[in-house]
């Protein structure tokens, strides 16, 4: 199907609705509508929240009746299921919208190219494949766990220009400066969990939680729509202190484990904690495996080089995230990651550099494994 100028210029308005989105649909994902009749746009919606009306009927809603007949933009193609709401598509065709324009088809296997296939049946035409790729780019993580099983992984680091992440007596508090840390903020408030280790948490303590307000962060018009990520230890032995900062504050805690104190399990749990023992271990894999079934699209891992370097290889990271600080930190101090076995040349880890660009003083880094 060849697209035109205008379709072009009214599915790009779409996906700018859908970024609106970013911080606050999750699980779902993130979708954006506009309604065009006659050349003229008579309804915007962008997908705010899980329980409340899809994009689609929000931009049904602004139309009116001016709906019946126009053309329907959509960065994803319209569910024909009922889940939190009803159909898309029967919302769609109750307007009267004449033409659906999708960017890409819904990955979900209840939908799967049936929302379009029934829209067509019913005379609507329908047609997918405008500005995909930028559609995609909302929805890493739900794209992956619906084809996959398993949540988009990027593991944030913080790094000295020589490859430094802390000193040798364990100081890190800052290697970055405060733009560096508030584009870590808004990393955390897109993520559905917040990774770490107990290394992490007995050297650091930290908080691991969103410190931003609502009106920070585009698309969160209230309170109401502002939330939490989990807060995920991986904590085999279960050595957490009942005081760590992190179980105090707002938002859902979730310690993974496999063996330990079963009277400071049952304290934890008393407290509002969410337990899980793994009696296998804390195979990363099945780690991911886990919060997928928990509708966790995505994943953000920030801990020290030992579980960095094990998550990179069990190859279970898409993204990298590495901060560069312009400042030198010296050999003694701790590298960036720990990756046992890499004796040879040919055992290198290839990395595809995606994106270089300063943030404040510092430089943000994106890159993915060779392959990914």
């Amino acid at each position: 199907m060849k697209f035109s100028a205008a379709d072009h210029r009214y599915m790009a308005r779409a996906i700018q609705l859908a970024r609106l989105g970013l911080y606050t649909t999750d699980p779902n994902p993130r979708v954006g509508c506009v309604l065009v009749r006659d050349g003229e746009i008579v309804g915007e919606g962008w997908h705010r929240k899980a329980g409340e009306p899809h994009a689609e009927r929000l931009a049904i809603a602004a139309a009116g009746e001016k709906a019946r007949g126009a053309t329907a933009y959509v960065t994803l193609e319209p569910c024909c299921h009922h889940g939190r709401t009803p159909p898309c598509t029967e919302g769609l065709l109750e307007a009267g919208v004449r033409r659906v324009v999708a960017a890409m088809e819904d990955p979900n296997p209840l939908v799967a190219g049936k929302g379009l296939a029934q829209l067509a049946e019913q005379g609507v035409e329908a047609d997918w494949g405008l500005l995909q790729e930028e559609a995609e780019a909302l929805n890493p993580g739900f794209i992956k766990r619906m084809q996959t099983g398993r949540p988009w992984v990027r593991c944030k680091l913080a790094m000295s220009l020589d490859g430094r992440t802390a000193m040798a007596s364990g100081e890190s508090v800052w290697i970055t400066g405060e733009d560096a840390r508030r584009d870590v903020q808004r990393l955390r408030a897109r993520s559905s969990a917040v990774v770490t280790g107990i290394g992490t948490v007995l050297a650091d303590d930290p908080s691991m939680n969103v410190r931003l307000s609502p009106e920070d962060l585009p698309g969160v018009e209230s309170a109401n729509y502002f939330r939490q990520p989990w807060r995920v230890v991986l904590d085999s032995s279960l050595r957490i202190p009942e005081t760590a900062k992190l179980l105090s504050l707002d938002g859902p805690v979730c310690i993974l484990h496999s063996h330990g104190d079963k009277a400071k399990a049952a304290r934890l749990a008393q407290g509002g904690i969410h337990l899980e023992c793994m009696a296998d271990g804390l195979d990363l894999p099945l780690v991911m495996d886990f919060l997928a079934g928990r509708e966790i699209n995505e994943v953000l891992i920030e801990a020290g080089p030992t579980l960095a370097g094990a998550a990179l290889q069990a190859g279970i990271i898409d993204e990298l995230i590495i901060y560069m600080a312009p400042h030198l930190m010296g050999h003694q101090a701790r590298g960036l990651f720990h990756l046992p076995g890499l004796d040879r040349m040919a055992d290198r880890i290839e990395l595809n550099i995606q994106d270089i660009r300063p943030v404040g003083k510092d430089y943000r880094i994106t890159a993915a494994p060779a392959g990914e």
